[in-house]
């Protein structure tokens, strides 16, 4: 019996949990991070996405964050409320144009966008899910803009 339970520890069977994959992350997180590097847009690409018909801007910040600036017309959905059932009931359709920003794109504006560490950002962990759950037309504001120069619209809630 003790070289079964030894067995079980060493090869981790004893912490196995179907719903955590970390193997199917990294996997997911490769094929990510490929299919994004066609999709990081401009400030200029992203204004005029955003003004065509049928796409989305989703902000993952806090809804705290958010609520203190975020781009107009954004949508939030906080990063820790992206689920399987959340996103059904925000973007229904796969194949929603789908543009995404985050604290790391905005300089000089630490109390509504403040800094991660660059492979911390949120547009990585944002991207990566989006991607998990079969969207595919998503896009990223990819340039750190300073907040003040920006040429995009910003409201409060």
């Amino acid at each position: 019996m003790r070289y079964w339970i030894a067995l079980a520890l060493f090869t981790g069977i004893a912490h196995a949990n179907p719903a955590i994959d970390m193997p199917g992350y990294l996997q997911v997180s490769r094929e990510a991070a490929a299919h994004r590097e066609t999709r990081r847009v401009s400030e200029d690409e992203f204004i005029r996405m955003s003004r065509e018909p049928g796409t989305l801007i989703l902000d993952a910040r806090s809804r705290e964050k958010f609520d203190e600036l975020h781009v107009k017309g954004a949508m939030s959905l906080p990063f820790p409320d992206i689920a399987i059932e959340s996103l059904k009931a925000a973007v229904p359709d796969l194949n929603t144009r789908i543009l995404i920003y985050c604290n790391n794109n905005f300089a000089n504006a630490e109390g509504p966008f403040p800094a991660k560490i660059a492979r911390a950002s949120l547009n990585l962990s944002t991207y990566i899910a989006l991607y998990s759950y079969g969207y595919r037309n998503v896009y990223e504001l990819a340039p750190l803009i300073d907040l003040k120069a920006s040429k995009l619209e910003f409201e409060t809630r």
